[in-house]
C-alpha cells in the first residue's frame, strides 16, 4: 500500500475533492466552488492528489479537467481485502462461540 496515497487522502479537503470526482470529472474551478476553496488552494490540493497518483489532470483549451485514476483505489482495495479475511475469520469464531454458549444455555433450561 502506497503511504503517499493514504497521506493525500488524510486531509479533509482532498478527501472531499476525491468524493466529488467519484461522480464525474470536474474542472478546477468547479472543484474550488463546490469545496468552498479559492482556486489556488484547490490547485494545491489537486497537485498533492496528482503527485500521489490519485487524480489525473487534462488540459482542454484553457480549462483543466480533473478525474480519478483507478489504480490507487484498486491497490487500496487489495490492501483492505487482506484485513477483511482476518475480520471474517474472527467473526466466524465469535459466531461459533456464541452458538456454543446458546446451546449450553438451552441445555440448562430443559
Amino acid at each position: 500500500m502506497n503511504a503517499n496515497v493514504m497521506s493525500a487522502l488524510a486531509e479533509p479537503n482532498r478527501l472531499q475533492i476525491v468524493e466529488l470526482l467519484r461522480e464525474n470529472p470536474l474542472t478546477v474551478g468547479e472543484i474550488a466552488e463546490r469545496v468552498g476553496l479559492r482556486q489556488p488552494q484547490a490547485s494545491k490540493h489537486l497537485r498533492v492528489l496528482s503527485d500521489a497518483g490519485i487524480v489525473e489532470v487534462q488540459a482542454v483549451a484553457n480549462r483543466r479537467i480533473c478525474k480519478l485514476r483507478p489504480d490507487p483505489f484498486e491497490e487500496l482495495d487489495a490492501w483492505l481485502e487482506s484485513y477483511r479475511h482476518i475480520w471474517e475469520e474472527r467473526y466466524d469464531r465469535l459466531d461459533d462461540y456464541l452458538q456454543e454458549l446458546q446451546s449450553k444455555e438451552t441445555g440448562k433450561q430443559e
